[in-house]
């Protein structure tokens, strides 16, 4: 059972969050506080859509961090595949070494997506892109730490959450409870197994720090946070708290994502976070290019 995981798996981990608010996303690094074993969280990558241009200021904070703490960094793990955002894991393993790992259904976005994009046969739809690929019940060792993998699909086929010691790190399943949980219309999704997924995650002891991947600052509240726990979200989460049932929540979740416009990142995040945060391979010019399918989505 992922309780006796959680009650066996040492010590509370050291978590530092870095907010990028172009995105509204939140990164972090964990290491365990007996060893200086890290590893990092849904990194990203500074892009700028109008010019194509990149650049690494979030992931240097990243960097800058682990280099005053001395920390060395073990693992480069994704929850997903995402939608929003580029990732710097390239850039961070290059910097900072680290196997870069997600789950092993990254192998169903990238057939789904290979098709969208038109993909050849030089891309691989087998996760090789990938250091590591792991599933539901498979660990990590960081330090003196484990880290357990549990396969939550419904946002995407290829979602996984991280428990370490007390906390875990839930991707875009769950937001903060006055903003309810992710959406699950991208190719792949599914509410009803969106729900299956949170009450999975909600059957964690109530003082499980949770970890969110966005923020988005619901109606009413006027500062970004990302942090909550298991008990707070089976209390007040205004989707999916005690007492709602699966079908409530379904016929919520399909009415309010049919009222969402898709991601603004979505084509380049895709493309490029299905490769494990690499780029397309450079054409004849020696440039890189981006696929903007289109009426595709």
């Amino acid at each position: 059972m992922v309780e006796e995981v959680i009650h066996g798996s040492g010590e509370a981990p050291i978590v530092r969050g870095f907010f990028h608010e172009p995105t509204f996303t939140a990164s972090y690094v964990v290491h365990d506080p007996g060893t200086n074993r890290a590893l990092i969280i849904d990194s990203v990558l500074d892009f700028d859509q109008a010019s194509g241009r990149t650049s690494t200021g979030h992931a240097d904070q990243i960097v800058e961090y682990l280099g005053n703490a001395d920390l060395e960094v073990d693992f480069i793990l994704e929850t997903h595949a995402h939608a929003d955002h580029l990732s710097a894991a390239p850039y961070l393993q290059a910097r900072l070494g680290g196997e870069i790992v997600i789950g092993c259904e990254i192998r169903t976005v990238q057939d789904v997506f290979g098709k969208v994009f038109n993909e050849g046969r030089d891309f691989a739809r087998d996760g090789s892109q990938f250091d590591r690929l792991i599933g539901d019940g498979d660990q990590l060792e960081l330090g003196g730490l484990s880290v357990l993998a549990l396969h939550v699909p419904g946002h995407t086929p290829a979602d996984l959450a991280y428990v370490i010691g007390d906390a875990i790190f839930v991707g875009d399943t769950m937001f903060m409870p006055d903003y309810g949980t992710a959406r699950a219309d991208f190719p792949g999704g599914n509410a009803q197994t969106l729900f299956r997924s949170i009450r999975r995650l909600m059957a964690l002891p109530d003082k499980t720090r949770v970890f969110l991947c966005h923020d988005y600052k619901a109606p009413g509240r006027d500062h970004f946070v990302w942090q909550t726990t298991i008990g707070v979200q089976r209390r007040d989460n205004i989707h999916a708290h005690d007492g709602v049932s699966e079908d409530d929540f379904v016929a919520m979740r399909v009415a309010r994502d049919k009222t969402l416009g898709m991601p603004r990142l979505i084509l380049p995040s895709i493309q490029v976070n299905m490769r494990a945060g690499h780029f397309p391979e450079a054409e004849d010019n020696g440039t890189r290019y981006l696929k903007l399918p289109l009426n595709s989505l």
